[in-house]
């Protein structure tokens, strides 16, 4: 089963927050959401819920068929997960692939080439950019291991997966790597081929910034 943790969107994006207000950061973390729930449901090859108490997020779930399993507790994405894969270890089902839903740049042969690569037994695991962050991370059975998001979550949890003794997969894979938190993130997202909805609205910001900036640069 795919799951896709999703805290209350209305706090969204506190790194861009010197930058932009909260209506357009929110603006931002949905047109990204509905960007990758848009993806995974084009990829169809596996059950999917999101694990949220959000209304935005739970209305699209609605809207792809797709399963809520509801984080009342909204307290981190690893919270949410951890209880999402008691939820699925108790329905027997025999494995998880987690991505998040801020990177909105993810297809669905990328998906795919998880699910290709990932072992019979054992992990997939696909770091952020920096190399810091886990972008993505499939797990056979569900609960292998348990998953530790934050900004330093790759090494952690490679280092548990290589403790499982089962074999681990670790792929690069650029469009999942590309996750937003930075206006340097957003750049990228805005210079990137496509026209995603998350896109065009980065196109957007990037050029009211260019533009507020003229008379300053000017002067």
């Amino acid at each position: 089963m795919i799951l896709i943790p999703v805290k209350n969107l209305s706090n969204a994006k506190q790194r861009l927050a010197t930058v932009f207000d909260q209506g357009t950061r929110m603006a931002l973390a949905h047109a990204m959401l509905d960007d990758v729930v848009q993806t995974v449901a084009e990829d169809g090859g596996d059950d999917v819920a999101l694990v949220t108490s959000d209304r935005f997020a739970m209305d699209l779930a609605d809207k792809h068929g797709f399963e809520i399993i509801r984080d009342e507790a909204n307290r981190s994405e690893t919270d949410a997960i951890e209880m999402a894969t008691r939820v699925v270890e108790q329905r027997g089902i025999e494995s998880t692939l987690v991505i998040p839903g801020d990177i909105p740049l993810i297809e669905a042969t990328d998906i795919r080439v998880i699910y290709e690569r990932a072992p019979t037994r054992g992990s997939v695991l696909v770091p952020s950019g920096d190399e810091r962050g886990t972008n993505a991370a499939l797990r056979r059975p569900a609960g292998l291991f348990p998953l530790r998001f934050g900004d330093d979550s790759f090494v952690p949890h490679l280092a548990a997966a290589k403790a499982a003794a089962d074999p681990c997969v670790v792929l690069e894979i650029p469009r999942i790597a590309l996750d937003i938190d930075t206006i340097e993130d957003l750049l990228e997202l805005a210079h990137a081929p496509g026209q995603k909805s998350s896109q065009l609205l980065a196109r957007d910001l990037i050029s009211a910034m260019e533009h507020s900036l003229k008379p300053i640069l000017a002067g």
